[in-house]
């Protein structure tokens, strides 16, 4: 149970974390990424679906993208020859995090997205990703760090687009063997620790990374070590301000305690337990029930 409300708490948290420092953008502006290779109807069928305003900027994402920051990390097979997934990114007020919603999206989850964006610097955002059918989504993290880019009126530096679409990569191909929930747990929390005291060597980072699996319960592979050793210091490498993703944190705390305060909180966990209950009631009744005569 612990275990299991700390993978929901990570989850909550990971919205919050910061990154890199970007221009000012305006509050409710909305640009629409849309794959290159859908067809008329599809992209009439995906702005309905966003309800997207007219008044929108609309850009393309192409496949040749996608196999630019991805070659390498995942088959190419397994990215395609066409660009599908889209996105609505709308500009929030200063402070208000990153809200992720998904649809028809199949491997990248939503929390994973959020991991990555803030890797890449976007913050601020109400963000919507989405296909006309169920797809893996790899084209819409690409699409939505080059909206940002104009919206944002910064580039982005190719290796943090590289590194972000590491990290969800390999937060998906993580969430294979432990579980989506606790892989995107164990990135959140290593993500704290690290603003608290940054890792001086691969030894302490490979000691981190260890304590932190055995804290949520998590096993994980020598390779699988090994490859988060590569992935976080090629984070380290790209100056993240870790006080800030400390600040980010307290931050975040701090809301997710007024949401558990709150009625609609409270709900929130009363439901959870009363699930649990059910399901202890259940295991209970079989093994204590008299045997049929």
């Amino acid at each position: 149970m612990k275990r299991m409300f700390t993978g929901w708490l990570a989850a909550v948290m990971v919205l919050m974390f910061p990154a890199f420092a970007v221009a000012d953008v305006t509050e409710g502006d909305v640009i629409i990424t849309l794959g290159e290779n859908l067809t008329e109807a599809q992209k009439q069928q995906v702005l309905n679906e966003m309800n997207a305003p007219q008044t929108a900027q609309t850009i393309t994402v192409s496949n040749a993208e996608e196999h630019k920051y991805l070659d390498g990390l995942i088959p190419k097979a397994q990215i395609g020859t066409k660009a599908i997934s889209s996105s609505m990114i709308t500009i929030g007020a200063k402070g208000s995090g990153l809200d992720v919603e998904t649809h028809n999206i199949t491997w990248v989850t939503k929390e994973m997205y959020t991991n990555a964006l803030i890797t890449a610097g976007v913050k601020d955002a109400k963000i919507y990703i989405t296909a006309p059918f169920p797809v893996s989504g790899t084209a819409a993290l690409t699409g939505l760090m080059k909206a940002y880019e104009i919206s944002a009126d910064k580039v982005i530096p190719d290796e943090v687009k590289k590194v972000a679409n590491e990290e969800m990569v390999k937060t998906a191909q993580l969430g294979k063997s432990i579980g989506n929930e606790q892989a995107v747990a164990l990135f959140t929390k290593l993500k704290e620790e690290i603003a608290k005291n940054p890792p001086q060597t691969d030894a302490d980072m490979r000691a981190l990374i260890e304590k932190v699996a055995k804290d949520l319960g998590i096993t994980l592979t020598p390779d699988e070590i090994n490859s988060l050793i590569s992935l976080f210091n090629k984070m380290k490498n790209l100056n993240i301000d870790w006080n800030q993703v400390n600040d980010q944190l307290s931050k975040a705390k701090e809301k997710l305690s007024t949401f558990l305060q709150s009625k609609e909180g409270k709900t929130f966990i009363q439901n959870i337990i009363d699930i649990l209950k059910e399901i202890w009631n259940a295991i209970k009744s079989a093994f204590t029930s008299e045997p049929q005569k």
